[in-house]
C-alpha cells in the first residue's frame, strides 16, 4: 500500500526512530505514490517504487538493528515473487556495506552536502560574489515568506507553470528521489516562497532530516524564467537566518549524483565500468541529470566534506537496465 494509505505515523516513526545509517533524504519515504514495505513483527520499512521489472529502493531499510537484514531478505524475496528484481539507490556507507556482504554489486552514486550551520557566515572574501547577488534581489524588492501547508497551493502552480513551460515541451518534474509539495506530510515541511510586488517568484521546500546530523535538508526549489539575479540564494540565506535563530545545526542539500566520486569511497567488489560510467555521467551527462550546476549552487555555501551515497545491485555485477530505472522511478524518461 502506499505510503498515504499506510498509517503515516509508521512510517514517520520508522524514518526518526531508526536513524543509524543517518540517511539525510529520509523523508523522502513519506512523499505521495513512494510504497512502504512491512512484514510482521519486524520493526521498520522499506520505501520503494516500481519501475517497469524493478523495484527501486530508497536507501536502505529504516529499521531497528536486529530487524535490518531481514526485513531487506524478505523484501527482496517480495520482489522475486512477483518475477522482480531489487535495485537501491542513495544508500549510505552503512548500508551499503550490508548489501555488499550480501551479495550486492554496491558502487558510489554521487554525494550529498550538509553545512553546519552554528559556525557559517556570508562574511569574506570568498561570499562577495553571492552577497551582491543576494543584496541585488532583495534591492529588485524581493520578500521572503514562510508559508503554511494551507497557504502553499496557488504560490506553487503559479510557480511551477512557469518553471515548467521555460523547460521545454517535453519537460518532466521529478519525483521520488526529489521532494514534494502537498499531501498529509506537507504539515512536516517547511515553505519559503518568495515575491516581488507580492507576486511569487521562487520558493525552496525544507524537508525534516534526523539522526546524528539532525536539521532540514533544501530541498524542492523552483523560480519563474528571468527572475531576479541572486533569488534562491536570497531565499536561502534569509532561511540559514531563521534556522540559525531557532538553534538548528544542519543544512542539507541532498544528494547530487556524479559528485564527490572518490576511489576510497568505492568498497570491494564495485564495479569498475560502472565507476567509470559515473564519472563519464559527470563530464557529460547534463541531459540526464544537470549534476555539476547543481553541484556549483551547494558549493556557494561552503559545505562540508562530501558524504558519500551508493547504489545497489542484485547480484555480481552493475546492471544498466536497472540503473535507467531508476531514472525512470524518477519520472526522468
Amino acid at each position: 500500500m502506499s505510503a498515504t494509505a499506510l498509517a503515516q505515523d509508521t512510517v514517520l516513526h520508522a524514518i526518526r526512530t531508526h536513524t543509524q545509517a543517518d540517511n539525510p533524504s529520509a523523508f523522502l519515504a513519506m512523499s505521495q505514490g513512494t510504497e512502504a514495505f512491512t512484514a510482521p513483527g519486524l520493526d521498520g520499512v522499506i520505501a520503494y517504487r516500481q519501475a517497469g521489472a524493478y523495484l527501486v529502493q530508497l536507501g536502505g531499510p529504516f529499521a531497528a538493528p536486529e530487524h535490518y537484514t531481514t526485513l531487506l531478505e524478505r523484501f527482496v524475496a517480495h520482489a522475486h515473487e512477483q518475477g522482480l528484481r531489487v535495485v537501491s539507490a542513495q544508500l549510505q556507507r552503512h548500508d551499503a556495506e550490508i548489501y555488499a556482504r550480501h551479495g550486492f554489486t554496491v558502487n558510489q552514486f554521487g554525494s550529498s552536502w550538509v553545512v553546519h550551520l552554528p559556525g557559517f557566515t556570508l562574511q569574506g572574501g570568498r561570499f562577495m560574489r553571492m552577497r551582491n547577488k543576494i543584496s541585488r534581489a532583495f534591492r529588485n524588492g524581493l520578500s521572503v515568506t514562510e508559508t503554511g501547508p494551507e497557504g502553499y497551493a496557488a504560490a506553487k502552480e503559479a510557480i511551477d507553470a512557469r518553471w515548467l513551460r521555460s523547460k521545454g515541451e517535453e519537460a518532466r518534474p521529478l519525483e521520488f528521489l526529489v521532494g514534494q509539495l502537498g499531501g498529509p506530510a506537507q504539515v512536516h515541511r517547511r515553505l519559503f516562497v518568495g515575491t516581488i510586488d507580492a507576486q511569487p517568484v521562487g520558493y525552496i521546500s525544507y524537508s525534516p532530516v534526523y539522526g546524528t546530523r539532525a536539521g532540514w535538508m533544501h530541498d524542492l526549489s523552483r523560480r519563474i524564467p528571468d527572475a531576479s539575479p541572486g533569488l534562491m540564494e536570497a531565499i536561502n540565506a534569509h532561511v540559514i537566518e531563521v534556522l540559525r535563530a531557532e538553534g538548528c545545526q544542519w543544512l542539507h542539500f541532498g544528494l547530487t549524483p556524479f559528485t564527490g566520486l572518490d576511489q576510497a569511497n568505492e568498497l570491494p567488489g564495485h564495479s569498475k565500468a560502472f565507476q567509470w560510467l559515473m564519472h563519464f555521467l559527470w563530464d557529460q551527462g547534463a541531459a540526464l541529470y544537470p549534476a555539476q550546476s547543481q553541484l556549483a549552487y551547494k558549493e556557494k555555501w561552503a559545505p562540508e566534506a562530501p558524504i558519500p551515497e551508493y547504489v545497489a545491485f542484485e547480484g555480481p555485477a552493475a546492471s544498466l537496465p536497472a540503473f535507467a530505472h531508476i531514472f525512470r522511478a524518477c519520472n526522468a524518461f
